[in-house]
């Protein structure tokens, strides 16, 4: 990938830029860089040009899916703050704007400006792609399409200056089309956490600001159906009026909502109903029994009121981990078949069940890897939708079989943040990475990246750094370098000049490697609640002690970054996000610093107890058991970062996310700041035996370890 830049002795340069990186000089020699992601296709820029104070946009078409792109431009451009301009320059004449002039390739202006670049559109092109013709004084987006427009403009805005930064732009062209017909997130809506309206608003904003087409939010439970009103929690499900307003909204941004309702497992939330058990293959289980008389008609139900709800010309209807299947009410069918035909025939079932909505049906494709050859049985207007979420090099077995089958299929990486205090970023983009470069190779046509929230605690706002790196590879053909991604990201999304945001992922991703390096064989959300003194947590600390420097230092520079970035860049956009970051660096410094001090708590009572008979040694003694519990003691450090963390955890939580599960998180932290302040008063009530004559309690007593004792 090329790292483009025009030496301040050269009169211009030309080059097709791969990379997402732009480095060019203004005239007056000052160097401004570009981040854009994802890179386009094709780039040729040459020198800047001011684009003074004002920036006027306009539609001359008047189509209103370009008038409502040309608005969303407007917007950006509203944001920016001119640069200190020299009262001489101001006073010498009157100031014409930049025009930014959106077109369809039809129109006789735009026929005219790619006449004049010698620029064409290419048929792969037609649907969503774009040119960009930035001149002197005025700049050109062209599409076929509305959508091509719409994404021109999302380039031409990561163009902008940066606010207070010089008000130039460079002159050049751009032409770019995606790599993947479909570039998609899919969401966890199911396992807790449930976004407010708003914030899915949000999402879709900054989904097609990368050019996002596809949101699929993941329903177990969590769709409100008025004929099947019981499994919908109150405050947690999104009703029939909440999905219209968000059809609608995403229609203007160009971002279908495809649906993803779970029809064959992970209904537990359904079946744990009594109404429910005469299609639960096992009493309050998680699978839909095959074969029972009111299956289908439940599926068809939910999936009739679905193709009401959302337009969208495909349905996801999940079908993955259907591991009970054939321990209940399919046991016989499944030893006398096995378990891939009945399956296959129940796929079959659901598809040709929903046939009469006219939709096309995607599924998760469990079935290639696990039973391969049953895949021609299935229908071939069903797309297959394989998933993986390590950083293997292995990713086309899961695919070949569906191609091999005449299937289409979509890919379907993941974030890499489930059971975990933030995301794993190292396993997320190699993820990412390989499975999407390996789906364009097999032919592939879209792409679901996950987030999953399986330990209900999942935080979305912690979720931007490997999402948007699945939209730049959905986009962009081959293999995108996670390295460009790296530099370019906290330019793009949070605006920072300072390259400090990106450094600080870095310093969290090191933290993670530090923990991951313990080789406990835990998941950092489960050892941000496992107890130190428990038997698992004393095997867990031997191993982790020895890393928990690095593990800390990494995710406490992080926090100093995210700091210094706030102070020096008022302006920063997406602070909700950055938030989340500090959130994520302070439950990583807590796992080390809770296996730190339940340490020193343990070797400073174990000292303590050795030596508690020795009257020249009264005075260090107190001072030992002071250590572990008083104002300033490690129970209480520990109480209070369990605190602090509690409440930096629900305002991030309501910054995206209905107060409904809420509390089914908090209840851990309470329970936390309450152990700590337990255990703090039972070493206080000790101290004050020893101080009244009294022997020092046995470890035990206060939740110590045995090896507090030696």
């Amino acid at each position: 990938m090329l790292r483009l830049c025009r030496s301040i002795f050269s009169r211009a340069f030309s080059a097709a830029v791969l990379s997402p990186h732009l480095v060019f000089l203004s005239a007056a020699a000052a160097q401004v860089q570009v981040h854009l992601l994802p890179a386009p296709r094709e780039a040729h820029f040459g020198t800047t040009a001011d684009i003074g104070t004002r920036i006027v946009v306009l539609a001359p078409g008047r189509d209103p899916e370009d008038e409502f792109a040309a608005r969303d431009l407007e917007q950006a451009v509203q944001q920016l703050t001119p640069a200190d301009h020299q009262a001489g320059d101001r006073a010498a004449a009157p100031e014409l704007p930049y025009r930014v002039t959106l077109l369809r390739r039809d129109s006789a202006e735009a026929k005219a400006v790619l006449a004049r670049q010698n620029l064409a559109f290419d048929p792969a092109m037609e649907s969503e792609g774009y040119i960009l013709v930035l001149e002197p004084r005025e700049a050109y987006i062209v599409g076929v399409t509305g959508a091509g427009v719409f994404y021109g403009v999302q380039t031409f805005k990561q163009l902008l200056p940066l606010p207070g930064a010089p008000r130039v732009l460079p002159t050049g062209t751009v032409r770019d089309w995606p790599a993947m017909r479909y570039r998609g997130i899919d969401d966890d809506l199911s396992r807790g956490p449930f976004p407010t309206l708003d914030f899915q608003k949000h999402q879709i904003r900054v989904f097609a600001a990368f050019k996002i087409n596809i949101y699929s939010p993941y329903f177990e439970h969590t769709l409100l159906y008025p004929d099947h009103p019981l499994p919908a929690p109150p405050g947690g499900a999104l009703t029939p009026a909440e999905a219209a307003e968000l059809v609608a909204y995403a229609r203007q941004y160009h971002v279908t909502i495809l649906p993803e309702q779970e029809a064959f497992g992970h209904l537990h939330h359904v079946l744990k109903y009594e109404l429910y058990q005469d299609v639960a293959e096992t009493p309050h289980g998680h699978v839909l029994a095959p074969g029972q008389p009111d299956t289908l008609p439940l599926i068809k139900d939910w999936f009739t009121q679905i193709a009401q709800e959302f337009p969208s010309p495909f349905i996801h209807i999940g079908a993955d981990e259907t591991w009970e299947l054939g321990t209940g009410r399919t046991q016989e069918p499944v030893q006398a078949q096995g378990y891939g035909p009945v399956y296959m025939a129940f796929l079959k079932q659901i598809h040709d069940e929903l046939a009469p909505l006219n939709r096309r049906l995607l599924f998760w494709g469990d079935i290639g890897d696990e039973n391969p050859d049953a895949v021609p049985n299935l229908p071939k207007d069903m797309i297959a939708v394989p998933w993986d979420y390590s950083p293997s090099t292995d990713f086309d077995k899961l695919i070949e079989p569906f191609a091999k089958a005449g299937m289409e299929t979509w890919v379907a990486p993941g974030d890499a943040n489930w059971n975990e205090v933030y995301p794993v970023a190292k396993n997320a983009l190699w993820n990412i990475q390989g499975f999407i470069r390996e789906g364009q190779k097999l032919g592939s046509t879209g792409a679901l990246t996950t987030v999953w929230n399986d330990d209900g605690e999942g935080l979305f706002n912690v979720d931007w750094y490997g999402v948007l790196f699945g939209a730049v590879a959905a986009w962009q053909p081959g293999e995108s370098p996670i390295a460009d991604y790296q530099d370019a990201y906290g330019q793009v999304f949070h605006l920072d000049p300072t390259g400090k945001i990106d450094v600080a992922e870095k310093e969290l991703m090191a933290s993670e490697e530090a923990l991951g390096s313990a080789e406990t064989g835990l998941n950092s959300d489960t050892l941000f609640w496992l107890d130190p003194w428990s038997a698992k947590g004393q095997e867990i600390s031997a191993k982790l002690l020895p890393q928990v420097h690095d593990l800390r230092d990494h995710a406490e520079q992080a926090l100093v970054l995210l700091a210094q970035v706030r102070q020096a860049v008022p302006g920063l956009r997406e602070s909700d996000a950055v938030t989340a970051m500090d959130l994520g660096a302070r439950r990583l410094d807590l796992i080390g610093l809770k296996f730190e001090l339940a340490h020193e708590i343990a070797t400073a009572y174990a000292q303590a107890l050795s030596q508690q008979q020795d009257k020249t040694k009264t005075s260090a003694t107190g001072h030992l058991l002071e250590e572990i519990s008083s104002n300033n003691g490690r129970c209480q450090d520990l109480r209070d970062a369990f605190s602090a963390i509690k409440s930096e955890y629900s305002q991030v939580w309501l910054s995206e996310n209905r107060p409904y599960w809420l509390n089914n998180v908090t209840v851990r932290y309470d329970l936390e700041i309450e152990k700590w302040q337990r255990r703090g008063e039972l070493f206080d009530q000790a101290s004050r035996d020893w101080q009244s004559g009294k022997g020092l309690t046995a470890p035990a007593s206060l939740g110590l370890p045995d090896s507090a004792a030696h």
